[in-house]
């Protein structure tokens, strides 16, 4: 029994960090580093380590100009939280990265900028955040 305020207020830390991250946003940062694997249908032969394995598939439909397989994949990314480069309207698109066990679209997004797209940012919390990244062909 002396041991059930510890695992209360462990509870308790791990609930406020889990909702800190998914509530605070973070600013781009600079490109982060990349964890070389071997290339997939086309895409990049280098991406981050902290890409999703979904976003392979997502990059290669890219790629390749689709089928995507939700309607609002290709569509023009507004960027209304401002936390991209300002760019004209039109410059930046959006794509789902799967999520699996998910009933919908869920958060994860990768904007293209450019056409053809020569800069990505992945979000994984919708739009709160973005991380940069290159693919090379």
């Amino acid at each position: 029994m002396r041991r059930l305020p510890h695992l209360i207020l462990l509870a308790v830390l791990v609930l406020v960090m889990m909702w800190w991250h998914r509530h605070v946003p973070s600013q781009i940062g600079p490109t982060n580093s990349v964890a070389t694997s071997p290339a997939d249908n086309g895409t990049a032969s280098t991406l981050p380590a902290y890409l999703p394995p979904e976003a392979r598939d997502t990059l290669a439909l890219i790629a390749h100009g689709g089928p995507f397989p939700h309607s609002q994949d290709g569509v023009v990314f507004g960027n209304y939280e401002h936390l991209l480069p300002e760019q004209p309207r039109g410059y930046y698109h959006e794509y789902t990265v799967e999520t699996p066990g998910a009933g919908n679209r869920g958060a994860r997004r990768i904007i293209t900028g450019g056409t053809p797209p020569d800069i990505y940012y992945y979000t994984d919390d919708h739009y709160r955040s973005f991380r940069s990244f290159k693919v090379s062909p």
